[in-house]
């Protein structure tokens, strides 16, 4: 009996040590889990800040690519616009000069108002005198409706704006290269402006008996 005894002790010393091993091997592979998490935390960390900085490292190019893009585009319609109005401007003086009989033509008129917004005109022309009239041309590459309205709002400001030609007939001319439809002719001469062309390599004028003074 006595044997037996001594074996179940020694079988549960060893279960005993067997056991503290086991927490032992357990506690190192806990230790390495949460090392190995903690390492692969760390890395994920560093990927997200490396992938963030690469997005805004690319965010910012395809700004700067953008900003250059429309600086170009604008130069581009700047340039086209210039060519549009040097196209238009040796007819338009002969217009101005012949059916409004304009002694004075200033091609981009400008004036800057007391509230610090500056006016800007294609052409302006006027006389005195007996015939005492004042035109005003605004150029467009492509005519819009939108075109249509801001030129009749100027002229419609145009007595307060500039007092100085406040007793002068004031007459408007929209001018297109590129009109996409007749019922835009027929929205520019309805709102009392004059509409002129090109035709045969020339910008052309086009009557309106609708015509409309706009400093009365």
């Amino acid at each position: 009996m006595a044997t037996d005894f001594e074996e179940i002790k020694t079988i549960l010393k060893n279960l005993a040590v067997s056991q503290q091993e086991t927490d032992k091997k357990f506690q190192a592979t806990e230790k390495l889990l949460k090392e190995s998490s903690l390492e692969t935390e760390r890395l994920m960390k560093e990927s997200s800040l490396e992938t963030d900085k690469r997005f805004q490292e690319t965010e910012r190019i395809i700004k700067e690519q953008n900003k250059e893009l429309n600086r170009r585009i604008g130069d581009l319609g700047d340039k086209f616009g210039y060519f549009t109005e040097g196209m238009a401007l040796p007819t338009m003086e002969l217009i101005l000069e012949t059916r409004f009989k304009v002694d004075t033509i200033t091609p981009r008129f400008k004036k800057k108002l007391p509230n610090g917004k500056q006016l800007e005109y294609d052409v302006f022309g006027y006389c005195n005198g007996t015939v005492n009239n004042a035109v005003v041309v605004e150029i467009k590459s492509k005519l819009k409706y939108d075109h249509i309205t801001e030129m009749v709002g100027e002229l419609q400001e145009f007595k307060t704006n500039f007092p100085e030609y406040a007793s002068k007939h004031l007459f408007g001319i929209l001018v297109a290269v590129d009109v996409p439809s007749k019922d835009l002719i027929d929205h520019v001469k309805a709102k009392g402006l004059y509409f002129a062309r090109i035709a045969n390599d020339i910008f052309a004028m086009e009557e309106n008996l609708a015509a409309t003074d706009f400093n009365r």
